[in-house]
């Protein structure tokens, strides 16, 4: 007997169902909840939670939907209670996944820091990413984007930039203190952070420009200019 929709296993397959949306996506484009053991709802932002679970399309504005129209407990078909500021835990989680991704690729030699050495490195034509301090000014910003478009030409348009840290976020990352610019290099590790990266923006709304091209992170937030200003 063929087995009907809504009793297939939305653990299995190329893709699940949002709750709340109803859209069908891959995992990558989501987040799974489960049911934890106080009864309350548990990102598992990895996906390797035990237990039934439920999907959300990876957006805060989606999961504060689940969280306000009960989608949890409907999903996991028991008497959950889900955190009002749920959508910020998930944030949370992977902002603080994206920055071990940064680490791991420190690690394997994939970044490069200090504005001078960023330039060098920009001009050897080896960056799959740059990294920008939000909190850092525009200047130092536009004298990196014009060494990026002078070495790669409209191919600079496909480097994602990244603007989604603070200055003190990198610094615990890396080790270092007073990192605003960083770059990195061509890697398994590096394209692992951008991947994450990438989530976390549009999580939050804020990726503009094509996937795993153009900036990653609020454009809003530097004006015209996607890189500090203070030398690391």
């Amino acid at each position: 007997m063929t087995a009907r929709p809504n009793d297939m296993d939305e653990e299995a397959g190329p893709e699940r169902t949002c709750v709340v949306t109803r859209a069908r996506l891959s995992p990558d484009e989501m987040i799974r909840f489960v049911a934890g053991p106080a009864g309350d709802v548990v990102p598992d932002i990895r996906r390797r939670l035990p237990g039934r679970g439920v999907w959300v399309s990876a957006d805060a504005a989606t999961v504060r939907q689940a969280v306000k129209g009960g989608s949890f407990a409907r999903g996991l078909k028991t008497a959950v209670k889900a955190p009002e500021n749920l959508a910020g835990d998930v944030d949370a989680l992977l902002e603080r996944d994206a920055l071990q991704s940064l680490a791991m690729a420190n690690k394997a030699g994939l970044v490069v820091l200090g504005a001078a050495k960023v330039e060098a490195q920009i001009a050897r034509g080896d960056v799959v990413g740059l990294l920008q301090a939000r909190d850092g000014g525009p200047d130092g910003g536009r004298k990196m984007a014009q060494a990026l478009r002078r070495s790669l030409g409209e191919a600079a348009e496909t480097v994602p930039i990244v603007d989604l840290f603070q200055s003190s976020q990198l610094d615990l990352a890396l080790g270092r203190s007073n990192v605003i610019h960083a770059a990195l290099r061509r890697g398994a590790a590096s394209l692992a952070f951008l991947a994450r990266c990438g989530r976390l923006a549009r999580y939050r709304g804020h990726l503009s420009g094509a996937h795993g091209a153009g900036q990653i992170g609020d454009d809003s937030a530097h004006g015209d200019s996607s890189f500090g200003g203070r030398d690391d």
